[in-house]
């Protein structure tokens, strides 16, 4: 580890994936959108009721109760949830036409296999990684992908793969068919901790899972480079980060999680730093952990956030 770094607790290497936890076993989730409606809550409940399920958490919200959108996330307890959950899904799809529903089903106990992209600054990266090892963030963590060297000894610590890949202009596309050629059906989850390249519009195409993304508030009045000494100069009094999906136009994804802290006359650049980097791993690890949890349901180009 690098010098000031603190170590990790001690336990099994993020490679081997978190320790079975029985409680998720025959935990389900669902997640519903559909034109509001009056009887969606209740055929709902009714479908699990018969199915046998108990119902332990239910968030709802329309954007009009009259003609608008309906969103819905249920989690649910069913017995045997792991060999049941085909036929579930498949009874629930016919009764989900009748509402128009575009929905999911998920189980609890089935992690989202996950690779970290970052680049030389490794603070979110480390927060990610110490999230998942002591369980907070319930993630099959397989490999860290970088176009600079510096995160190899963080990886090695926790054991995990790493693939160093270097971009530059006249490498970039190789660079990228590489990077694909690794997540290729291995991915559910790409997760850009500080990776401080943009992703072509042929890598978004290909890879069709989520990836989310984490930057400075300050965009765009002191976007590109050395942000923070540029905003001292400015005297600016808050700064913040904001947590994203990542789609074909820059940094205009829909948006997870945004935080700031308050600043003044007396925080130098490295101060601004500092506590961007704080702001940056807390947003960050927020909303990994509700995309982890199935509480995210992207509509148009916002989000509508369960925590």
């Amino acid at each position: 580890m690098k010098s000031g770094a603190s170590a990790p607790p001690l336990g099994r290497p993020l490679a081997a994936g978190p320790e079975p936890d029985d409680r998720y076993a025959d935990v389900g989730r669902l997640l519903i959108t559909c034109p509001d409606r009056p009887g969606i809550v209740a055929a709902v409940s009714q479908f699990l009721f018969e199915a046998g399920a108990n119902i332990t958490e239910s968030q709802q919200y329309s954007t009009d109760p009259f003609g608008g959108t309906f969103f819905l996330r249920l989690e649910f307890h069913l017995d045997g949830l792991d060999r049941r959950a085909g036929d579930l899904g498949e009874r629930f799809a016919r009764m989900a036409d009748r509402f128009s529903m575009r929905w999911k089903l998920t189980r609890a106990a089935g992690l989202k296999r996950v690779a970290i992209m970052v680049s030389r600054t490794d603070h979110a990266l480390q927060e990610i990684l110490w999230r998942a090892q002591s369980g907070e963030l319930r993630a099959d963590i397989r490999m860290i992908i970088s176009n600079h060297t510096d995160a190899g000894e963080a990886a090695a610590w926790w054991g995990l793969p790493f693939h160093h890949i270097p971009v530059t202009p006249e490498t970039k596309d190789a660079a990228e068919t590489a990077q694909l050629r690794l997540l290729a059906g291995e991915i559910d989850l790409v997760i850009l901790a500080r990776y401080m390249q943009i992703l072509s519009p042929r890598f978004l195409s290909e890879f069709t899972a989520p990836i989310i993304n984490i930057h400075h508030s300050f965009l765009p009045a002191f976007a590109g480079a050395d942000p923070y000494r540029r905003a001292a100069a400015r005297g600016v009094k808050l700064i913040g980060a904001t947590a994203h999906y990542v789609t074909a136009e820059l940094d205009a994804g829909p948006i997870i999680e945004q935080d700031i802290v308050r600043v003044d006359h007396r925080c130098s650049a490295d101060d601004l730093r500092r506590l961007g980097r704080h702001v940056e791993r807390a947003v960050l690890a927020r909303a990994v952990g509700w995309h982890l949890e199935d509480r995210v349901i992207v509509h148009q180009n916002s989000t509508i956030v369960f925590s």
